[in-house]
C-alpha cells in the first residue's frame, strides 16, 4: 500500500520504506546560436546542408535547435518538475557544423551559455554533466590528457562538482561522486568520447587517459562499500538502431566496456546515454545469456534530420525524460517522456506534453532489467508491440511501418551490444525473416501442385 508518499513493503526481517524520486534526463541540445527565420532557404541555419524551406519560429527537422527552442524547453521543465533531486545533463551542445565555423572559444561560450540558463532556471539543483563528442574543438577529438576544454568547461561546472571531481575531470573529462551526497549511493560521469571511432587521438591506445582502470577501480571499491552506482556518458556502446552496422566505440573498446558491466552489474543501477537523438535501450547480459544490466538512451532536443547516408527518415521531435526511481536501491520505477511536436508547434502553437510512460505503454510494472528484458520479449514476439516502440523511438516523427528490416535493425541493436553477437543476431534474423517470407510462396505451389492432381 501507499503511507505518504513511502512504498511499504513487509518482509520476514521486517518494515522496508521505499522513497519515490525523480530525477530529468536531458541530453543533444544542439544549439545554433545563428538560425534564423528568413525567406532566403539556403541561410536559415548553417546546421543544414539541404535548403530549408518554411522555416518556423520554434526551428525547423533540418536544423539544430534554436534558442527559443532551447530556452522554452527548460522553463517547461520547471513547469512539470520544479524541484528534481537531480539532472543528468549528457553533453552535445554545438550544432552540426564544420569545424572551421567553430572553434575552442565559440564552443566553451555555447557550454557557458547553456550552463547558465540550466542554473538559472533550476538554482541549486545538482546537474551531473557528461561531455558530448561535439563539446570540443575539433569536434570528436577529445584527447585522455589535460586540455583547455576540460579546465574551463570544469570551471563553469564548479558549482555542481567537488575539488576532487575537478581534478580528475581536468586530466580526462571524467568523475565520479558520492549521488546526492549519500553514503551508500555513487554516480560515475564517464567520458566515452574517448572510444569513438570517429576519434583519432586514441587510436592505438588500450586506455585512454587510464579511464578502464579508473572505473574499474571505482566499481571495485563500490563493490565492498555496498554502494549503488548510476553510470552516465555520451556515447553509448553497441550499434544505432536506424541504420544497420553503425556503431560508436571501437570494437576493442566496446569489448572492454561489455567486460565491465559484467563483471560488476551487481552493483550498477541504471545507465544513462544520449548521442542518438532517438528513444532506446539497452540490454547486457552474463556469459550464460542472464540479463543483468539496462542501458537507457534518452532522445535529444535537437530535431536535427541526420545526415548518415541511406537513413530516410532521421529526424525527431524534441523530447525531455524523467525518471522516477526508487531513493533507496535506484531501481528506475518508471521513465517519463514529454516531447515537442515541432509541426503543430510551427503552425498552431508550441506545446510540450507528456508522450508516454514505461509502465503504461509497454504494460511493466517498472523499469527494472526484468520489465525492460519482458519489454524486448514483447518487442520480439508482437508486430503491434514493436510498432509503438518504433513510433516512440523517433519521438512521433517516424510514422512509417517497421518492415521486417528495421524490425532486425531495432530488435538486434536492443539485444546485442557486443560486435560480434550483434552481427550473429543479423544473420540469425535475416534468415528467420527470409524463411517466413517465403512460407506463403510455398503454400501456395504446394496448394498448386495438389489442385493439378484433380
Amino acid at each position: 500500500m501507499i503511507l505518504l508518499g513511502f512504498l511499504l513493503f513487509v518482509t520476514n526481517c521486517g518494515i522496508i520504506f521505499s522513497q519515490g524520486g525523480h530525477f530529468w534526463h536531458i541530453t543533444d541540445l544542439h544549439w545554433d546560436p545563428d538560425y534564423k527565420v528568413t525567406m532566403n532557404p539556403n541561410t536559415v541555419c548553417p546546421s543544414s546542408s539541404k535548403p530549408v524551406l518554411n522555416p518556423g519560429k520554434w526551428g525547423s527537422y533540418l536544423c539544430d535547435s534554436n534558442w527559443d527552442l532551447i530556452n522554452l524547453t527548460l522553463h517547461k521543465m520547471k513547469t512539470f518538475h520544479p524541484k528534481p533531486d537531480f539532472i543528468l545533463w549528457t553533453g552535445d551542445d554545438t550544432p552540426h557544423v564544420a569545424d572551421e565555423k567553430l572553434g575552442e572559444d565559440v564552443v566553451l561560450r555555447i557550454i557557458s551559455k547553456l550552463t547558465k540558463l540550466i542554473q538559472a532556471v533550476f538554482p541549486g539543483t545538482k546537474v551531473y554533466s557528461a561531455m558530448g563528442n561535439h563539446d570540443f574543438h575539433p569536434k570528436n577529438q577529445l584527447p585522455g590528457n589535460y586540455h583547455k576544454i576540460y579546465n574551463r568547461t570544469a570551471e563553469l561546472w564548479a558549482p555542481w562538482m567537488d575539488h576532487q571531481s575537478i581534478a580528475i575531470f581536468n586530466q580526462g573529462a571524467f568523475y565520479t561522486e558520492k549521488l546526492l551526497g549519500r553514503t551508500d549511493q555513487r554516480i560515475i560521469v564517464l567520458n566515452t568520447n574517448l572510444y569513438y571511432s570517429s576519434n583519432k587521438c586514441n587510436v592505438g591506445i588500450n586506455d585512454p587517459a587510464g579511464q578502464f582502470q579508473w572505473l574499474e577501480e571505482v566499481l571495485s571499491n563500490a563493490m565492498t562499500a555496498k554502494e549503488k552506482v548510476y553510470i552516465i556518458g555520451h556515447v553509448p556502446p553497441g550499434f544505432f538502431e536506424k541504420k544497420r552496422w553503425t556503431s560508436w566505440f571501437v570494437e576493442h573498446f566496446n569489448n572492454r566496456y561489455v567486460e565491465i558491466i559484467q563483471k560488476y552489474h551487481s552493483v550498477i543501477a541504471g545507465q544513462f546515454f544520449g548521442h542518438h537523438h532517438t528513444d532506446s535501450f539497452r540490454m547486457f547480459y552474463s556469459q550464460s545469456g542472464s540479463p543483468i544490466g539496462v542501458m537507457f538512451i534518452t532522445p535529444g532536443i535537437t530535431p536535427w534530420k541526420t545526415t548518415l547516408p541511406g537513413l530516410e527518415n532521421g529526424a525527431n521531435n524534441p523530447a525531455i525524460r524523467v525518471f522516477e526511481y526508487d531513493t533507496n536501491t535506484l531501481e528506475v520505477q518508471d521513465v517519463v517522456t514529454y516531447f515537442f511536436n515541432l509541426s503543430y508547434a510551427n503552425a498552431i502553437a508550441p506545446l510540450w506534453q507528456l508522450e508516454y510512460r514505461l509502465t503504461e505503454a509497454f504494460k511493466v510494472p517498472d523499469g527494472t532489467v526484468k520489465s525492460m528484458q519482458t519489454v524486448l520479449d514483447k518487442l520480439y514476439h508482437e508486430n503491434d508491440y514493436l510498432q509503438k516502440y518504433y513510433k516512440l523511438n523517433s519521438v512521433n516523427y517516424d510514422l512509417a511501418k517497421c518492415d521486417m528490416n528495421c524490425r532486425i535493425d531495432q530488435i538486434c541493436a536492443i539485444k546485442e551490444v557486443d560486435f560480434a553477437k550483434y552481427e550473429e543476431c543479423v544473420k540469425r534474423e535475416s534468415s528467420s525473416s527470409a524463411l517466413t517470407a517465403q512460407v506463403p510462396i510455398i503454400s501456395f505451389l504446394l496448394l498448386s501442385i495438389v489442385l493439378l492432381q484433380f
